[in-house]
């Protein structure tokens, strides 16, 4: 069980391509920083598409206006906990 977390932004495709193809069943995708743009209406429709579990961090998509919606998200305690629950952590940057 691995936890992703990608923190670049949707004009940073490579990135989040290669970090969808590493995804699996068990594992979970936190959005932080730049990453939590993939949260917007226009990007969404990638996430959905995903088996892993997508998860975003709450305070980085207060402080760009990003709506969280339909989206599982975490606040900071959260983001330690998540780190604490896997078992592996991949930082995708």
């Amino acid at each position: 069980m691995t936890l992703h977390i990608l923190n670049t932004s949707p004009s940073d495709r490579t990135t989040f391509l290669s970090c969808r193809q590493a995804l699996s069943d068990e594992d979970t995708l936190l959005l932080i920083e730049d990453g939590t743009y993939w949260a917007l209406p226009l990007h969404r429709r990638e996430l959905s598409h995903l088996s892993a579990r997508v998860v975003v961090l709450a305070p980085d998509c207060q402080a760009r206006g990003i709506g969280t919606d339909s989206l599982n998200e975490v606040d900071d305690a959260g983001f330690v906990a998540l780190t604490v629950q896997h078992t592996r952590i991949v930082s995708w940057f």
